[in-house]
């Protein structure tokens, strides 16, 4: 016979029910990672998805480009109505299994922004982390292909590093920057395709409207797309 857990305190009982019923839940391969190395990254990392989930609370259809292991998006899923995460690499499409909730029910598709738009329309697109990642030569094409995935009046949230960070970032948080910008150079980036650009800046897990240059991270919302 299986021995019974009690707790001290009975309000920590359903732990053990919940644990017993479903076991321990498993991360995703890039955030058991960063949990090894730097802990305290994966709070302000999922903070970003916070503000998505908040800004998109109510939207039907919404879809995230460049997903990774698709770990912080059951945050969104909490406040919107179906989501579809996208990413380039086929692996982390594949490993989204390991942490694929049938409470929280996510379509994972495996997709490159830069190829073209999305098979389907939505009403609101999010990037977080991806266009630092990007060259200059594409970062158009990026855009473009985002907007074109988007349905009337749709929304647009992207976060990046900003480049007056990247002096303080780690080695792991630099790998691969090389599109990191200041916050008024992302607002008018995309100010070419957006009518209203609202950009917020961001310090650890602190999402605010402060002075740009002394943010860490910078979030735009965009709205109104530019004929």
């Amino acid at each position: 016979m299986k021995k019974i857990i009690k707790t001290k305190d009975p309000v920590n009982q359903h732990l053990i029910s919940l644990e017993n019923e479903k076991g321990l839940e498993k991360i995703g391969l890039m955030n058991s990672t960063v949990w090894h190395e730097d802990p305290k990254r994966l709070v302000f990392t999922l903070s970003r998805y916070k503000f998505v989930a908040k800004m998109l609370a109510g939207k039907n259809r919404v879809a995230e480009i460049g997903c990774g292991d698709g770990f912080g998006a059951r945050i969104v899923k909490q406040e919107v109505g179906q989501l579809t995460i996208t990413d380039y690499d086929s692996y982390f499409i594949k490993r989204f299994e390991d942490i694929a909730s049938e409470e929280y029910p996510i379509s994972a598709v495996e997709h490159n922004i830069l190829e073209g738009p999305l098979g389907q329309k939505f009403d609101a697109i999010y990037s977080l982390d991806v266009l630092e990642h990007i060259s200059t030569n594409h970062e158009d094409v990026f855009v473009k292909n985002i907007i074109n995935s988007l349905g009337s009046n749709g929304i647009v949230i992207l976060g990046i590093p900003s480049i007056e960070s990247q002096t303080y970032a780690s080695p792991a948080s630099k790998e691969g920057h090389i599109n990191c910008k200041t916050g008024k150079d992302l607002k008018l980036f995309l100010e070419k395709y957006f009518h209203n650009v609202f950009l917020f800046s961001m310090n650890d897990e602190v999402v605010h409207t402060g002075f740009e240059k002394m943010a860490h991270y910078l979030l735009v919302l965009c709205c109104g797309v530019k004929k």
